[in-house]
């Protein structure tokens, strides 16, 4: 049985936990990553986690050997231990300037991590949302990917303290994006409402799921613009990423909500798929 209290990283297959300064990943945030939960040894939304890397790769044109790649992060064991699982891959090292001939690459950096633990109150009776000064910017050839620039984010995040557990994102034009580390759907009148992403923001895979549970159980999903008055209009609201699950909003400026049936329904969703 391997030693699962101290998982090792895998730095292109191999052992090791460090990187050549001439990485481009470190020099330019250029690649993209993943961020699966392992439940009772199987990752969460595997599929839709490979199909947005595979996907990042194709954008930003990073030459890969995607069936090796695959195969590398099924036999990678803390894709079978219970916890967090983080996929990074760069373009690889290269010289300096933004060119990219000669690149030797791609690099593959796998690590896991113990699952955070989050007080019961985010899921039973929600959180306090900040609303951040910090916008998203639109890049419609970004747009969608989780990619390894996330400077925004770290902006962003460095905002509040603990009186808060998520923060708001808006676009340039005020539309409503996601937040800091989730994305967000809004319940008015019975309808759903999630922000379009074609501009800004991750489509996140537990996102992905969730439009599809709404859909197949004949419940109305909006996908387009969200402003914050639809925010301040709503009966019910939820935050979600593949991590934590679901965290109902509780209060948003001067506003509360109680966690309305929508939400739980979606909580249940989750449960009965994953248990948590």
């Amino acid at each position: 049985m391997p030693d699962f209290a101290a998982i090792p990283k895998w730095i292109n297959g191999q052992l090791g936990d460090r990187l050549p300064v001439s990485d481009r990943g470190l020099a330019y945030g250029d690649g993209v990553f993943e961020t699966l939960r392992v439940v009772q040894g199987r990752p969460v939304l595997f599929d839709y986690h490979l199909e947005r890397l595979q996907l990042g790769l194709q954008r930003l044109q990073i030459k890969h050997d995607w069936a090796a790649l695959e195969n590398e992060i099924m036999a990678y064991p803390g894709c079978q231990q219970d916890g967090v699982v983080k996929l990074l891959v760069t373009r690889g090292q290269g010289g300096r300037g933004y060119g990219t001939q000669n690149i030797q690459g791609p690099t593959r950096v796998f690590s896991w991590h113990e699952l955070p633990v989050y007080p019961d109150s985010h899921y039973t009776h929600g959180i306090s949302v900040y609303s951040c000064r910090q916008s998203l910017s639109a890049n419609t050839s970004l747009a969608g990917l989780k990619h390894l620039n996330r400077l925004e984010q770290v902006m962003a995040r460095q905002e509040w303290g603990d009186d808060y557990q998520e923060g708001l994102m808006l676009d340039g034009e005020g539309n409503v994006i996601e937040g800091v580390f989730s994305n967000l759907f809004v319940v008015q009148k019975g309808t759903l409402l999630t922000p379009d992403l074609k501009q800004s923001g991750v489509a996140g895979t537990m996102r992905r799921w969730l439009l599809e549970c709404f859909a197949g159980s004949g419940y109305q999903v909006d996908v387009g613009q969200v402003t914050l008055q639809d925010i301040r209009l709503a009966d019910e609201w939820f935050f979600c990423n593949s991590v934590y699950g679901i965290w109902p909003v509780r209060q948003w400026e001067d506003r509360t909500w109680i966690v309305g049936n929508i939400t739980r329904q979606a909580q249940q969703w989750i449960k009965d798929r994953w248990q948590f």
